[in-house]
């Protein structure tokens, strides 16, 4: 097994001042290549720290990219690490300094003394060529590891694995398979129960997530070829969509919103929507889908009134009822002459919302009562809503 290693290397990264966004694109390139990762690490701007991460880095990976801490000052350290657990002094390189001198040259600009730790390189490291910045990369090789370092600079960073790491990368031929299903109305608890020791074999793999859309249950399988992993990855994957599947809406790049409005525009049906408590959630999800004829977000009595609210549900059952909801989502549907009317109302102080999905069949309602903060009140009953509308149009609700 062929496993590597991330390090972000910069005291902004350590404490939370920048999104380390470098680590999660290395992270994709490596599980696009089969590549087993089984640790990142973030360190900031110090010698001996940087050195300790890179030499337990080493005792359990096969190549140990590193990412940052290449400048040209005093607190760029990552040269000065490598060197300290490779036993080596660096040196400068004279082609690498007259390469680095040419471009300030070129934009009429002295070199500054302090770049010229830039131009250092130890015996065991070549340089990787960075055409878009001043500062070259290094891969090492020592003892049957690699170690690559590559400058902080997305673009700089993505340019360089592109174009100069990967195709010095003998990297073993192993793939990887993987599919991710997403559910919704059922915790991560109850999902492990439902699926019991599955998560707990080593491959295929099964494993949870909880997300703000729901819970994501991730298969994968590595194996030599692409094909080879998604067959022995096979029965796993019918086990778990079996288990799971009035709960499952879709998979990997699929929303709730947009296999409902997918199924509604196939169906040449059309959604109007009053959100009386979700406060935009609900049309940010939904977006300019041609299925939806419109979006009202109102807590305005008079508004939802406006759109058919009665006053009798107002004054005897409130604007947070199960009747507010169905009379705001019959409203809302005749007045954007759509398919289906569906509205959401709720009570931040008692944790209750209903949602109401209205057609010329009839209506179907769903409650929600869960604690949590406002945010995740509105996240939820949003979510609700899409999935009352997913199971209606799939006969379920």
């Amino acid at each position: 097994m062929f496993i590597a290693e991330i390090i972000s290397v910069g005291t902004e990264l350590l404490l939370g001042e920048i999104t380390d966004t470098n680590a999660v694109y290395l992270a994709n390139e490596l599980k696009a290549r089969g590549v087993v990762l089984h640790h990142k690490n973030t360190v900031g701007d110090n010698l001996q720290r940087i050195a300790d991460t890179i030499r337990k880095a080493l005792e359990r990976a096969d190549l140990v990219i590193l990412g940052g801490g290449l400048g040209p000052t005093d607190d760029d350290l990552t040269r000065e690490g490598i060197a300290l657990v490779l036993g080596e002094t660096p040196e400068v390189e004279p082609s690498l300094l007259e390469h680095l001198k040419g471009m300030y040259a070129a934009r009429g600009r002295e070199m500054p003394l302090s770049n010229t730790k830039q131009t250092w390189l130890i015996p065991s490291a070549i340089a990787l060529d960075n055409p878009i910045g001043t500062a070259p990369g290094w891969m090492a090789q020592k003892d049957g590891k690699v170690i690559v370092a590559m400058p902080g600079p997305p673009q700089e960073m993505k340019k360089m694995w592109k174009e100069q790491v990967l195709p010095r990368l003998n990297l073993p031929e192993r793939a990887l398979y993987h599919v991710t299903l997403h559910t919704s109305g059922i915790g991560e608890s109850n999902i492990a129960d439902i699926l019991g020791d599955i998560t707990l074999q080593a491959s295929p793999s099964v494993a949870t997530y909880a997300r703000k859309h729901g819970v994501d249950v991730r298969v994968a399988h590595m194996a030599n070829t692409l094909e080879e992993a998604k067959q022995q990855a096979a029965a796993t994957e019918a086990l778990v969509r079996e288990k799971l599947g009035k709960f499952i809406y879709g998979q990997d790049k699929d929303t709730l919103q947009s296999v409902s409005l997918d199924q509604l525009q196939a169906r040449k049906e059309t959604l109007a929507v009053f959100e009386g408590f979700t406060s935009g959630s609900l049309s940010s999800k939904l977006g300019q889908h041609p299925a939806l004829r419109g979006v009202i977000s109102s807590a305005d009595h008079g508004i939802q009134v406006d759109f058919g609210l009665t006053p009798h549900t107002l004054s005897e059952e409130g604007a947070d009822s199960v009747n507010a909801a169905i009379e705001l989502a019959r409203g809302v549907k005749e007045r954007f002459a759509a398919t289906y009317g569906l509205a959401t109302v709720g009570n931040l102080d008692t944790h209750e919302t209903h949602v109401a999905l209205v057609s010329d069949q009839g209506h179907q309602t769903a409650t929600l009562n869960w604690v949590g903060t406002p945010d995740q009140l509105i996240e939820r009953t949003s979510n609700g809503a899409l999935m009352l509308l997913f199971k209606t149009l799939r006969g379920e609700a």
